[in-house]
């Protein structure tokens, strides 16, 4: 039974990860708190568990909304370069930063952080924007907070990297697709350090690798490359407006429910 969620609850995020540009993680997370809750696992640790579990997962995600996106020449390659220098630094700091943080008190910040960015994105609300892309220092430095801040929330930062791109005047279809590739290396860093930090807690549930419930990981892994693409093809026909809403309505119903 909990696989056959984990195959739907990968359909959901493979969707989400192409058309939004996020990971899937900001629908993950939440989903496999309460799968993992009934499952009767340690609560101090199913918070971590569903976090990096959830960044494992993007790995997979990732991959085919990237080749959807880059067929279709939205990708800024220049861009997620210089970004992914400061992601690797942030994403390895951001889980040893998780880890240190109580389960419970993490589900609020994760919380807190979605309903801000839903708010952000509904109203506009944004400094001037400047007509041109930062430099090298600029993208990393950017990069580096986006990776730190990914690895805690369990998501392929799109939630951040998306609003930062149009902010500096990519088109929303861009900022999509470059953030979709800057999930990748955000999730690939995240995921292995907290299998790392996790490995040798005794407080796991069988078939864990580290705070990665396998499972869970290879039931989302399946169906979510198969509609990221589906994803990413529904984002190139949608409205910047309405692809700004949309992603607006979601990520201030999931903090809602982190929240109360």
């Amino acid at each position: 039974m909990e696989f056959a969620l984990y195959l739907l609850l990968g359909a959901c995020a493979g969707v989400l990860a192409g058309l939004f540009g996020v990971g899937g993680g900001i629908i993950i997370v939440p989903v496999l708190v309460f799968s993992f809750t009934l499952q009767g696992f340690d609560p101090s640790i199913l918070t971590h568990l569903a976090v990096g579990t959830s960044l494992a997962s993007i790995v997979f995600t990732s991959i085919n909304a990237i080749l959807e996106h880059h067929r279709k020449g939205a990708v800024r390659w220049p861009i997620f370069a210089w970004m992914t220098l400061g992601i690797l630094a942030g994403a390895l700091l951001g889980a040893k930063t998780a880890s240190l943080i109580q389960g419970p008190s993490l589900q609020k910040i994760i919380g807190v952080f979605a309903v801000l960015v839903a708010v952000q994105m509904a109203l506009d609300l944004k400094p001037k924007a400047r007509r041109e892309v930062p430099g090298k220092v600029g993208l990393a430095a950017a990069g580096g907070v986006v990776g730190w801040a990914s690895a805690i929330f369990g998501i392929g930062g799109g939630s951040l990297t998306v609003p930062f791109l149009t902010w500096r005047s990519l088109s929303m279809q861009q900022a999509v697709a470059t953030s979709s590739a800057c999930g990748l290396p955000i999730a690939l860093a995240s995921a292995a350090s907290f299998m790392l930090l996790g490995w040798q807690d005794a407080r796991l549930p069988a078939h864990s690798l580290g705070y990665v419930y396998l499972p869970a990981m290879i039931g989302i892994a399946v169906t979510s490359m198969f509609f990221a693409r589906f994803g990413a093809r529904l984002a190139h026909r949608l409205s910047p407006r309405l692809l700004k809403r949309l992603f607006a309505a979601l990520l201030f119903s999931v903090g809602l429910s982190f929240l109360f």
